[in-house]
């Protein structure tokens, strides 16, 4: 269904640039942009909870270069909400420590974005940048060669953590985790967490709130929460039924 959607969106495209070029061809032009795109069902996001997220995060094992590599990447990526692309190109001189740490994030577009860190994150990344060393490479988190991972690799390491997390945390068991899922984990926990949808928006760099709204959709509890603030009608509904008189009446109108 998406593709399909994708491709007759490529095709309008052409269409609209042939009715400006060749005027003849408007009628068929305008046909085509006619054709509707398919409905498809909207799917649900997932996230991760915050028991699962902090199992997760617990897995690596962090008696190796690798896994103390990993909770460092999987932490900064948690509380960043960045985006897999983002932590891969991730240099040190981007993360700024001091009174109040601090990550510089270039998204899409080339548009900027700051974003603070807890003092966790802040003790993790400090730790992990003296064990790299001033003779290391300017990425933060780099593979086994000092080089940048690769977006495959990010996955590769996650998936290790998750099944590492499994015995502690069963429900990851279950669960399709990608590095974007812990995106939309942040958005998640921040929402739940009473932060606004314009600061979420911010935070996850989106270009439009409108992108953010989706985050309103997906938690139940906040639902079930607002429903408790509506008091219950405790009365029993009663269908109306008209008396005799009333339907002679209506019937003599």
């Amino acid at each position: 269904m998406r593709s399909r959607n994708i491709r007759l969106s490529a095709i309008r495209s052409f269409f609209r640039f042939v009715a400006l070029r060749d005027p003849e061809s408007i009628g068929l032009a305008t046909r085509v942009l006619a054709i509707p795109l398919k409905r498809e069902d909207k799917k649900l996001i997932g996230y991760l909870t915050r028991a699962e997220m902090q199992a997760l995060l617990a897995a690596p094992d962090r008696s190796k270069w690798s896994g103390r590599r990993d909770h460092a990447l999987l932490l900064t990526l948690y509380n960043s909400g960045a985006r897999v692309s983002e932590i891969t190109t991730l240099k040190r001189e981007q993360i700024c420590f001091g009174v109040s740490t601090f990550v510089q994030l270039t998204g899409k577009g080339r548009k900027e974005r700051t974003i603070p860190l807890w003092p966790a994150t802040a003790q993790v990344l400090r730790a992990w940048f003296h064990e790299l060393g001033e003779h290391a490479g300017p990425i933060a988190f780099p593979n086994a060669r000092g080089k940048a991972l690769s977006r495959e690799g990010v996955a590769y390491l996650l998936q290790r953590a998750i099944q590492r997390a499994i015995p502690a945390c069963p429900s990851l068991a279950t669960q399709n985790i990608s590095p974007h899922v812990l995106r939309h984990s942040t958005a998640t926990h921040l929402l739940q967490a009473g932060v606004d949808i314009a600061t979420i928006a911010l935070w996850l760099g989106h270009e439009s709130i409108e992108t953010t709204h989706v985050y309103l959709e997906i938690d139940l509890a906040m639902k079930e929460k607002a429903l408790e603030k509506l008091d219950p009608i405790e009365d029993v509904w009663k269908r109306f039924h008209a008396d005799d008189p009333l339907l002679t009446f209506l019937a003599s109108l």
